[in-house]
């Protein structure tokens, strides 16, 4: 019993520290990313306080968090106090907890933890609805958002959590489709059985389902409240919508809450559609494993993990916000279908894929394929034909002014 108690407090430690030292640089690494797009000089100064030694601004994290310490801690008086507290905790432990069921690589060798058994790279390994306790988990997000904006008794903080609750309730339901089309395939609830089943094929979900791919990291984007799906906040025109009244150490929990969402979004990403920790030629696919072969798998599934919050923080800075109205119709009037086709073409396969690739004389990889893609290309092109305002980003043709009666 000790063993296993000591082995869980260190690993609540690492995913605690590791993802507390995550939030603070990917912050940085954001404010750089925007500098380069935007063609300026992003945080390039701060180094060691009270020295002259500059480390190209990666002190900056750490003037930021200090100076939320330190900030005084101001409570309106208008507010709803119990629930103006409990808000930001709310949403700032749905966040962490989420990290009980995510793998972080597969096994380190038996020889490193109890004789005979594998110490597994997850904080709580074996729990057969992993992916159904992180979708019940991470709602409890949307009350954190709703209890701040009620309890800040203003209206710019109430227009932000009715925007939250409505995109984020709306955007779960494709979301959870695309996910479906994985478990389905997978037959399996669990992370790292998704990871174990693509690596044992060496078939990774994106190239079978890349209709589910879409959904899913559209859905994801949308979830962690994102631009171009940052409505609940939208500076311009709500202030700083549902955390407009926080400040100090509160609001920095809904901003390391936002963070924290990325990064799980790109966990979920890469597990479910980007074969996890496995590398072609390179992590091999099974259990027994040498201490090279589990420290590439750690070091491929955080890169993979990179790259995909470098795309989120990409799409960020590029695309502008949608309208209210645009984001909503684009749950259910696109990603909600979108989701059932992919759904039925993973069923189908499922079923009768097997029998097609014997029938054919092919492996089974040679159908999934070019069907999956096949059915991403049909799918964009209904749509366009059927609803052609969807799919066209011009602007609308300006009416003429009539002045007396003539254009």
């Amino acid at each position: 019993m000790f063993p296993m108690v000591v082995e869980a407090l260190v690993k609540t430690v690492l995913i605690l520290g590791g993802l507390m030292m995550a939030a603070a640089y990917l912050v940085l690494v954001e404010r750089w990313m925007a500098a380069w797009i935007q063609d300026r000089l992003g945080p390039n100064r701060v180094g060691i306080p009270l020295t002259r030694i500059r480390l190209f601004g990666l002190g900056q994290p750490i003037a930021d968090g200090t100076k939320f310490l330190f900030k005084e801690e101001v409570t309106p008086a208008h507010v709803d106090r119990p629930l103006y507290f409990l808000a930001p905790v709310a949403a700032f432990c749905a966040a962490l907890a989420v990290y009980a069921v995510i793998p972080f690589g597969s096994v380190l060798p038996a020889s490193f933890g109890v004789p005979g058994e594998p110490i597994r790279l997850v904080l709580a390994p074996g729990i057969d609805v992993g992916m159904i306790y992180i979708f019940a988990v991470g709602s409890i997000t949307v009350y954190g958002v709703l209890l701040g904006s009620w309890a800040s008794n203003n209206k710019y903080a109430f227009f932000g959590g009715l925007r939250s609750g409505a995109q984020l309730i709306s955007y779960e339901i494709p979301m959870g489709l695309g996910l479906l089309g994985v478990v389905l395939a997978c037959g399996s609830l669990r992370l790292d059985r998704i990871i174990a089943e693509q690596a044992a094929s060496g078939l990774w979900n994106v190239l079978a389902q890349p209709l589910g791919f879409l959904v899913f990291c559209t859905a994801a984007c949308a979830e962690a409240e994102r631009l171009p799906f940052d409505l609940p906040e939208a500076e311009q025109e709500l202030v700083g919508g549902y955390h407009t009244e926080y400040g100090g150490v509160k609001l920095m929990m809904y901003l390391v809450t936002e963070v924290i969402h990325m990064v799980t979004a790109s966990f979920l990403i890469v597990i479910l559609f980007l074969g996890g920790w496995h590398l072609w030629g390179l992590t091999g696919s099974g259990e027994e494993v040498t201490w090279l072969q589990a420290l590439l798998r750690v070091g491929v599934l955080l890169g993979k993990v990179g790259l995909v919050i470098l795309a989120f923080m990409l799409i960020r800075w590029s695309w502008p916000r949608f309208r209210f109205d645009q984001l909503m119709a684009m749950a259910w009037r696109m990603m909600l279908p979108w989701g059932l086709v992919n759904l039925c073409a993973v069923a189908v396969l499922g079923e009768w894929g097997p029998d097609w690739a014997a029938a054919l004389g092919v492996p089974l990889w040679a159908i999934l394929v070019p069907v999956g893609w096949a059915t991403l290309v049909l799918t964009w092109a209904i749509t366009a034909w059927w609803d052609p305002i969807a799919t066209d980003n011009r602007p609308l043709p300006v009416e003429p002014l009539v002045s007396g009666g003539k254009p």
